[in-house]
């Protein structure tokens, strides 16, 4: 099924771009959405009437992701967690946790934005990725610390 976005999603093309999907993924999820429309030969006409305001679009919304990523990266944030004796933490710190910390700071990003490759099960110093968006990334560096020590 041959289906033109209607906005960026990250597993399959930017606005405007024209996709190959499964017939389910399109008719039960992308259709139903608004995030896409059947590329017929009208709506292929629209789309490329429509290019330079799509163009500019995307330009505008890279250049705020850029914006947000400079404001994330080089940031410190410091969690408290409890951990026992040999640093290694009860429970983790999870995309959430970061987020949060995040979130505090005054940048508003949602939990699924926070890459952490593995669990972080220890106390130390870690670099977390955040995904801003539209190719964007930024490096957060997490400090994990014991609390409640005495």
């Amino acid at each position: 099924m041959e289906l033109i976005l209607k906005e960026t999603i990250n597993t399959l093309g930017q606005i405007g771009d024209v996709v190959t999907v499964k017939d389910g993924y399109g008719r039960n999820y992308l259709l139903p959405q608004g995030k896409a429309v059947l590329a017929t030969k009208a709506s292929l006409e629209e789309l490329e009437k429509n290019k330079a305001e799509i163009a500019a679009k995307v330009a505008e919304e890279t250049k705020i992701a850029e914006g947000i990523g400079k404001k994330i990266s080089g940031n410190t944030i410091t969690i408290e967690q409890l951990a026992g004796d040999d640093g290694r933490l009860f429970g983790s710190v999870t995309t959430a946790d970061i987020a949060e910390k995040i979130c505090a700071l005054g940048i508003e990003i949602d939990k699924r934005q926070v890459v952490l490759t593995d669990p972080i099960k220890a106390v130390g110093e870690y670099e977390v990725e955040i995904k801003v968006g539209y190719s964007v990334t930024a490096e957060v560096k997490v400090v994990v610390v014991a609390a409640g020590k005495e």
